[in-house]
């Protein structure tokens, strides 16, 4: 049986709209479809495991955005500005 995540993600009802609605948007940036789907999984009580395959992620990568939006809400799932050489091309 996998483990359970200890960051139980609840969501509120603003929350789940803004999910929602980034995942369902035909402009969003793909990283953030995929976050935000990642989220409304978790809300669903599954496992980083089982979102991974649905998602096609890793079970790792699953389980740090559950943590940072269960740390951070919403803004867990933006970017954080990275050191180094800056992109060559815009997203």
């Amino acid at each position: 049986m996998p483990k359970t995540s200890p960051y139980m993600i609840i969501l509120s009802q603003h929350e789940r709209k803004e999910l929602e609605r980034i995942s369902n948007k035909y402009t969003s940036p793909y990283y953030m479809v995929v976050r935000a789907k990642a989220i409304l999984m978790a809300a669903n009580n599954l496992d980083n495991k089982t979102i991974g395959e649905r998602s096609s992620l890793p079970r790792e990568i699953v389980s740090k955005w559950r943590k940072r939006f269960f740390e951070e809400r919403l803004d867990g799932l933006e970017d954080r500005p990275r050191t180094g050489r800056p992109s060559g091309f815009s997203p």
